[in-house]
């Protein structure tokens, strides 16, 4: 079931209190992507959390999944490569009209860097993006570098979907049933196992605050949640 929080200059803000099922997902941001390209529905930001599960991008290697019979596995249209989904991690799902925003792909995609980067420095985490290395990496003692978000798009239209997935308090044994986004030199980590101790409604309300700095869109007050 998805909720109305808010709604940001015609953008609106959603949240599922239940983890989603990835079919269900994809269901209903190929639904909102083709509303706004009519103009029937205004853009949308969706936070959610889904059970236990791999998704395979487009560039997504046979070799890369370790364990097919540990979750399901679905291929999606996004870009990259394996990823885990599942409780504790927050995914935000990004539906925005890019030709409002110079048809800039790019852009997008560092802008979508710069919203997970921002919120970590909220809580104190240093992220950073790595040349050739999709979404965003700690550096831990010793120099170990660890992704604690990975980043998947696709664009339709000029229509995003897909987006971020952050990892607050995840099951990290989880992510071992792949080699995930096809690097398996590096590490897997969350703002838990960094010694984050932080809820998972703060970290929303630090997306929504990060995101209108970044993507430069205004607050409004509060909408009553609705079914």
């Amino acid at each position: 079931m998805t909720q109305q929080i808010n709604v940001i200059n015609r953008l609106e803000w959603l949240k599922s209190p239940d983890p989603v099922a990835y079919p269900e997902a994809v269901d209903i941001m190929e639904d909102r992507v083709a509303a706004i390209h009519t103009g029937d529905k205004p853009e949308a930001v969706w936070l959610l959390e889904h059970p236990p599960l791999y998704t395979a991008g487009t560039s997504a290697a046979p070799a890369e999944l370790v364990d097919p019979d540990r979750f399901p596995v679905f291929a999606t249209g996004r870009g990259g490569r394996y990823t885990y989904h599942g409780p504790g991690q927050r995914v935000g799902y990004v539906m925005l009209d890019l030709s409002k925003r110079k048809n800039d792909i790019r852009a997008f995609v560092r802008d979508l860097e710069e919203w997970i980067i921002q919120t970590l420095a909220t809580l104190g985490v240093t992220g950073e993006r790595r040349e050739g290395r999709v979404g965003i990496w700690v550096v831990r003692d010793g120099g170990r570098e660890d992704k604690i978000a990975a980043i998947g798009v696709r664009v339709r239209r000029w229509i995003s979907f897909h987006g971020i997935a952050l990892n607050v308090a995840p099951n990290l044994d989880h992510f071992s049933g792949i080699i995930p986004c096809g690097i398996d030199s590096f590490g897997v980590t969350s703002l838990r196992d960094l010694g984050i101790d932080t809820t998972m409604e703060e970290v929303d309300q630090i997306l929504e605050n990060v995101f209108c700095e970044v993507f430069d869109v205004e607050h409004s007050d509060h909408l009553p949640q609705v079914d």
